[in-house]
Order: C-alpha cells, then structure tokens, then sequence
C-alpha cells in the first residue's frame, strides 16, 4: 500500500542522489524536499482518483435503487493506495424538481479485521447528471475540491 511515507522515502533517496551530484549540503535539501514534494502531490492525486471511483460507484448504485430498498455497492482498486471496499447502501429521501434529481442515501464501508466485521456509516447526497449519477455531498466531493481535500 502506498502512504505518505513514501513520498518521504522517495525525498531521503533524491537527498541522498543529490548529494552524490552536489557538495552544497543545501542544494541536496532542496532537491530531496522537491522530490518529495512531488512525490506527495503524485500520491494525493491517485488517492482524489481512488475516492472518486469510490464515490462514483456508490452514486450509480443509488441512483437505480428504489428508496427504501437496501443494495449493495463495491469497488476494487487498480491503485493499491486502499483496499478494495464494499458495504450496503439506502436511499432515504428522493429530493429535486422537473430536470433536477438528487438522493440522499445512508451507506456503509465494511472492513473484516481478526474475521470480526466492522461497519463504518455515512450519509450523501446524489444526484443525476444525463444520464449518470454522481456524488454531489460538497466534502469530499474529490472533482470540486481537488487538492483542497
């Protein structure tokens, strides 16, 4: 999995390699510390990408559920940044007007920790955009915010 400490990691290792390159013990730290600049924003960047799939996928399966109704949703991951999640979903109130559709729903992300499962809940809002649902809760809605998150 990949964290934080790997854009440390990846500072230290171009300290190191500058300082081969360099005998000025600053510029080698301002090498390491845009290395590991960079790293961090490469990782916030897949982690944005991560929580949008996520976000993605819980909207499509709330936009087609039937209020009331109890569906599931999953997702797996092609960057192993988090595990792969699932959980059960509701929607619990439709709300809009002509052209204007949105859900609130109340979901959960189930993990299995020591074969004992461990529910974590939330709440959003979706709504249809064409033909497609998308996250529309403003925090952490990852396309508004961006990098801000």
């Amino acid at each position: 999995m990949l964290t934080s400490s790997t854009a440390d990691v990846a500072g230290i290792a171009g300290a190191g390699i500058s300082g081969a390159v360099t005998k000025d013990p600053t510029v080698a730290a301002g090498i390491g510390l845009g290395i590991a600049s960079a790293a961090n924003a490469g990782l916030q960047y897949a982690e944005r990408v991560v929580h949008g799939k996520e976000q993605d996928r819980i909207a499509a399966v709330a936009g087609v559920l039937p209020p009331g109704q109890v569906g599931q949703w999953s997702v797996s991951h092609d960057i192993p940044i988090e595990d792969d999640e699932h959980g059960d979903l509701v929607v619990t109130r439709v709300i809009g007007g002509p052209d204007f559709h949105c859900r609130e729903i109340v979901f959960s992300v189930d993990t299995l920790k020591k074969k004992v499962l461990s529910r974590a809940f939330y709440t959003a809002t979706v709504c249809q955009d064409g033909q497609t649902w998308k996250w529309a809760t403003a925090e952490p809605a990852t396309a508004r915010w961006g990098s801000l998150q």
